[in-house]
């Protein structure tokens, strides 16, 4: 073989390799495990916890004491988005707090993930904002303490497609796995905000599993949303490139995914409140400084296609030194409830402001 065709058929089995990856992860969506509670590993050694909390807050209160608090925290384990979250338990962000947290795998719907923390059956969960603002306008009793980082959604096409910008999705085929996801949402917005009707001008059709993947690689539509890690493991593929991101504009600084926590503790344990919050996005700005370090704690979550080096690449990508909490937390709330009226998400008669006062709390507050 020469040296031409041995770079063609390893470049081939790179591709084979990443698409066998995708594959399996579209066939077996995140999450897909159930219900299922991970069991911590042990505290890794030399964490210097003088630097914490290093997310400033206006009320940095002691930790619990006496017996550690035992509460449960949903998740979904596949989104490597949440990487602070194993940190937090094996770099004792929790322990820090007196805080001994169960990890529950949740892969029921969104509606049924905040019934189950507004009735106790967790104590808390963290999500995407626009996948959980539509089903707090109903009343569920969870409360939103903070934003956890921005950067989870994207749009892909592939390099020969002829679409360039997110503009270019008028008249097109755009493949996606939700029709009522959060990606899905989150373009439309930027869509409706470009002049651009999403729900007249654009062909959205939903491919659930792996049956997107199929869609894309036969050329059926002209563009996909996705999510990392799939997203970012689909652009090491040369054929494929970004479009856009919800990284991009005004939103490179708001927060995508928040932290909500069960009603009734807010109110008859607000010092648990604060303590599971503080830790949280401590682990998160730990995140942020030692994306190597967070990598490897979230490696065992990981799709098997993704190296060690690409979970670091995606968590130097989102923004995990962005978590709002406060009066900032609100302002955003409110604004994405602005957003989903603005694509007839949210009723025309919803009270925006009133909403983003119901549903947040200030855990911090003096």
């Amino acid at each position: 073989m020469n040296n031409e065709n041995k770079r063609s058929g390893s470049a081939l089995d790179r591709r084979h390799l990443l698409q066998a990856g995708l594959a399996a992860a579209f066939a077996a969506p995140l999450g897909a495990l159930g219900a299922h509670a991970f069991a911590p590993r042990a505290v890794a050694p030399g964490i210097d916890f003088s630097e914490f909390p290093l997310c400033r807050t206006a009320a940095d209160s002691p930790a619990l004491t006496g017996a550690p608090r035992k509460l449960k925290l949903s998740w979904n384990a596949g989104a490597v988005c949440l990487a602070p979250l194993p940190v937090a338990i094996e770099h004792g962000f929790f322990q820090k707090q007196n805080l001994d947290v169960e990890l529950v795998n949740y892969s029921g719907s969104t509606d049924q993930l905040l019934e189950a923390i507004a009735t106790g059956k967790s104590d808390a969960g963290l999500g995407m904002a626009l996948r959980w603002l539509k089903p707090l306008e109903q009343g569920f009793d969870v409360k939103i303490a903070a934003g956890t980082h921005g950067g989870c959604m994207r749009v892909l096409t592939r390099t020969d497609s002829g679409v360039g910008k997110l503009a270019d999705l008028k008249g097109k085929i755009v493949a996606v796995g939700d029709l009522a996801g959060p990606d899905k949402n989150f373009f439309s917005i930027q869509l409706a905000k470009l002049g651009i009707d999403p729900v007249k001008d654009v062909d959205w059709r939903a491919y659930p599993g792996n049956l997107l993947y199929v869609a894309v690689e036969k050329g059926e539509v002209q563009a996909f949303l996705s999510s990392d890690p799939l997203a970012y493991l689909w652009l090491k593929d040369s054929q494929y490139k970004e479009v856009a991101s919800n990284l991009d504009g005004e939103y490179r600084d708001k927060s995508c995914c928040i932290v909500g926590l069960r009603g009734s503790l807010v109110r008859e344990e607000p010092q648990v409140a604060r303590a599971i919050t503080q830790a949280l996005l401590d682990a998160a700005m730990f995140t942020s400084q030692n994306p190597t370090v967070a990598a490897k704690s979230f490696q065992p979550y990981a799709p098997k296609a993704a190296t060690l080096a690409d979970i670091e690449g995606m968590v130097r990508y989102h923004t995990h030194h962005h978590h709002p909490v406060g009066e900032v937390l609100k302002r955003e709330l409110k604004a994405y409830a602005d957003d989903l009226k603005s694509v007839q998400v949210f009723k025309q008669s919803t009270d925006t402001a009133k909403f983003a006062e119901r549903i947040y709390v200030d855990v911090f507050a003096v």
